[in-house]
């Protein structure tokens, strides 16, 4: 899940729209409320955030470094000053990076792809048998192959990945691909993604890599 602070509902609206688009969920908070929710939310839910972005509001609320107290997740601020003492702020302030508006969502999640590869030294994919699977929006490949998988699906195959070896609930992979704040869609959606992913697997593979047991979840299994 993507979190993007902003006061305006205006760009917050355009941003969740346009991150929908790639099959990425966000939330939009004031600045404001985002400091009440960093300090006061689940460890669960917290851990639920891949990047924050920072746009337009008060920074007496919003803490990059507050943040880092909580989460290891990219924290990039969306500048609208073109200047380079505007620019030095914000790094000093403690975010990753400072992207200037406006800019291409592909180019955001790419940047945000490259700060984790940093972080912790990932070359980018998780290799598990056969499969190669990317984090950064690119459709996993079988033995080199691109295998074209629709934006949730993928979303799903990579959360699994990124758990590999451990068993993650159908809520923790409906937080994952739609967001702990969307109450517009029924968790059960999950079993009918998942239900065409494991085909798609088993018709490249020979095999269903997804091994599901009733109320303990999903798990990779390749």
């Amino acid at each position: 899940m993507i979190v993007i602070v902003d006061e305006r509902e205006t760009v917050k609206e355009g941003y969740s729209s346009l991150f929908g688009r790639e099959g990425v969920p966000i939330t939009g908070f004031g600045g404001s409320e985002f400091g009440e929710w960093v300090a006061t939310a689940a460890d669960a839910d917290i851990k639920s955030v891949g990047a924050v972005l920072i746009g337009e509001c008060d920074s007496q609320h919003v803490s990059p470094r507050a943040i880092r107290e909580r989460t290891g997740a990219p924290v990039i601020a969306l500048s609208e000053q073109h200047s380079l003492e505007n620019t030095l702020r914000l790094f000093e302030a403690g975010v990753d990076d400072v992207v200037r508006k406006p800019v291409h969502i592909r180019e955001l999640l790419a940047r945000i792809s490259a700060i984790r590869r940093r972080q912790s030294q990932d070359p980018g994919y998780t290799q598990i048998g056969p499969l190669r699977i990317f984090a950064d929006g690119r459709d996993p490949e079988v033995d080199g192959a691109p295998l074209p998988l629709p934006r949730r699906e993928r979303r799903i195959l990579e959360f699994l990945a990124a758990n590999y070896g451990r068993r993650v609930t159908k809520s923790q992979v409906f937080n994952a691909i739609y967001g702990i704040f969307d109450d517009e869609v029924e968790e059960n959606v999950v079993e009918s993604h998942i239900s065409k992913l494991r085909k798609k697997l088993r018709e490249k593979l020979g095999f269903d890599p997804i091994d599901s047991k009733r109320f303990l979840g999903y798990r990779l299994n390749v």
